[in-house]
């Protein structure tokens, strides 16, 4: 493929904006703020919950995104997975509703996620909360935004108390092997969401379990990278992404100042659990 015919990483950011906040504006016509949604809900393989919602924001941006970047990949939580992605150096991943069990019951914190991934690594990404009207977006080599304001995460002096999103008893584990104490923030059910919440600097940290998929972080990946943390699992190294594998183990996003502090207690975390 040839990369050259790809937009720029801010140009192809822009793009995934104006994507997002179409889908996102489809989907709310099916939302109801602290009421069951008016979208027609099936249960998929596994038993998770989809909707109308999800289909029609999935198809919207397949639509869009496609025929902006016409050699590139595709890899969505909606549609079937298509190996012919990995002869691909550029790959769509998308994810139209980011905590769809959220959206169903009318919480406003869901998100469409959706990223341009180059060579392995994410390009452009955007994280659209669009009930809460909150865009994450960044582009490689330019920086992470929310609604167009620079995000540098969280600076902090004091390090005896931590706050972090993320499960409990993870976030337990690593306060014993820190001894030190850390605020669990209440849940938030979209994971892409949960790490934009650490680039924009509402908690220091955040962690996730075991099972996400590319299409859950690969937007907010980047957005946490353009704002100086790092989005990591248990080895430490960074993510690369169209691959075989697509489901991950836990993960840890961090400021570069915390991380070498943190991902030892994160280890000791992963073991716990049989990671």
């Amino acid at each position: 493929m040839n990369l050259d015919a790809l937009p720029s990483a801010l140009a192809a950011r822009d793009l995934l904006i104006s994507a997002a906040r179409e889908a996102g504006a489809l989907a709310l016509g099916f939302f109801r703020p602290g009421a069951a949604t008016s979208a027609e809900v099936k249960a998929k393989h596994g038993g998770s919950p989809v909707t109308e919602a999800d289909l029609a924001a999935d198809a919207l941006l397949r639509e869009r995104l496609s025929a902006a970047f016409p050699s590139a990949g595709w890899l969505s939580e909606e549609t079937a997975d298509d190996p012919a992605r990995l002869a691909r150096r550029a790959l769509l991943v998308a994810d139209p509703i980011d905590g769809t069990r959220a959206f169903v019951a009318g919480d406003p914190r869901w998100a469409v996620s959706v990223a341009l991934v180059v060579d392995g690594r994410p390009a452009a990404a955007v994280v659209h909360a669009a009930a809460l009207d909150e865009t994450y977006s960044a582009a490689r080599g330019v920086g992470a935004e929310l609604n167009g304001v620079p995000l540098r995460g969280r600076e902090r002096s004091d390090r005896e108390r931590l706050t972090a999103a993320g499960p409990r008893p993870i976030l337990e584990a690593m306060a014993a092997k820190l001894r030190t104490r850390i605020e669990i923030v209440p849940r938030v059910p979209s994971m892409a969401y949960r790490l934009c919440m650490s680039a924009q600097g509402a908690v220091d940290f955040a962690a996730a379990t075991e099972n996400a998929h590319d299409w859950d972080i690969a937007a907010a990946d980047l957005i946490l990278e353009e704002a100086g943390l790092k989005l990591i699992e248990p080895a430490g190294v960074p993510l690369r992404y169209n691959t075989q594998r697509i489901r991950r183990g836990m993960l840890l996003a961090a400021p570069h100042a915390l991380a070498p502090r943190l991902i030892e207690a994160f280890r000791s975390a992963s073991r716990g659990r049989g990671g």
